[in-house]
Order: C-alpha cells, then structure tokens, then sequence
C-alpha cells in the first residue's frame, strides 16, 4: 500500500510550510509523503527558517527544496493548512486540518524554535494517527 500525500500549505510557501516539509520528511517519511506549497511565490525559503533548521536539525531545506505553487504538487490525501485564516489556499483531499501557526517571519530566534517545536510535535502526532 502506498503512504498518504500529505500537502503543507500556506499562501507564500516560504516558511511555516517549507518548515512542515522538511520535518515531515526527518521525522515521518515512513508514515506520509511531504509535499508544500502556496498560491503566491516568494523567490527564496525564509532564511531565518533555513538557518534554525540546519541549527537545530540538520536539515539543509535549500538543498531539496524550493518555493511552489499549488498546481504543481500531485494529488494529494491530507491537506495541512499552517494559519493563515481565509487567505489559506484549497486544495482537493480526503482530510484537511489546520494547524493555526502563527508566522515567525521578522520575529526573534526563540518564537521561530517555539513554530518548528509545535511543527515537530503536529508532525509527530499527524504520522501516529496515520498509523492507527
């Protein structure tokens, strides 16, 4: 049986999403698949986001990842929503959740670890559930 698709989405795919992506991968890849994207680009992953994630995981997002748009990504089971209330993109899928994140961007070191903490700990719980 082929794992879920799970889809982390918020509308610049910069940040919170590109943050679920990469742990998803590190932490789940036995569970889901990760996929992220938005509906408006930014040329680059939030440099901050990239900086803590190499720091606190060792986890290089540049090296495998890129800002997308929605209709690149294939069909997907799960649809994960990062916060960003009615300007969160739609996506078709089985099971949508919205995990409510605020966006760290522009803010200090310890409120973008509290963000990927909090990402850790959904994507944790996301890949238990999908082991049940």
């Amino acid at each position: 049986m082929s794992k879920p698709k799970v889809a982390f989405i918020c509308v610049h795919n910069s940040c919170r999403s590109q943050i679920a992506e990469a742990l998803g991968r590190h932490l789940a890849a036995e569970a889901f698949e990760s996929y992220s994207a938005g509906t408006e680009l930014k040329t680059l992953i939030n440099q901050d986001a990239v900086r803590l994630m190499k720091e606190l995981y060792g986890i290089d997002m540049e090296k495998n990842q890129r800002p997308k748009l929605i209709g690149e990504l294939p069909p997907v089971d799960i649809v994960v929503t990062m916060g960003c209330g009615v300007a969160c993109p739609f996506l078709p899928s089985k099971r949508r959740e919205d995990w409510g994140l605020e966006d760290p961007s522009g803010k200090s070191d310890d409120e973008y670890i509290a963000v990927i903490k909090r990402i850790e700990e959904r994507i944790r719980r996301l890949a238990e559930s999908l082991k049940d």
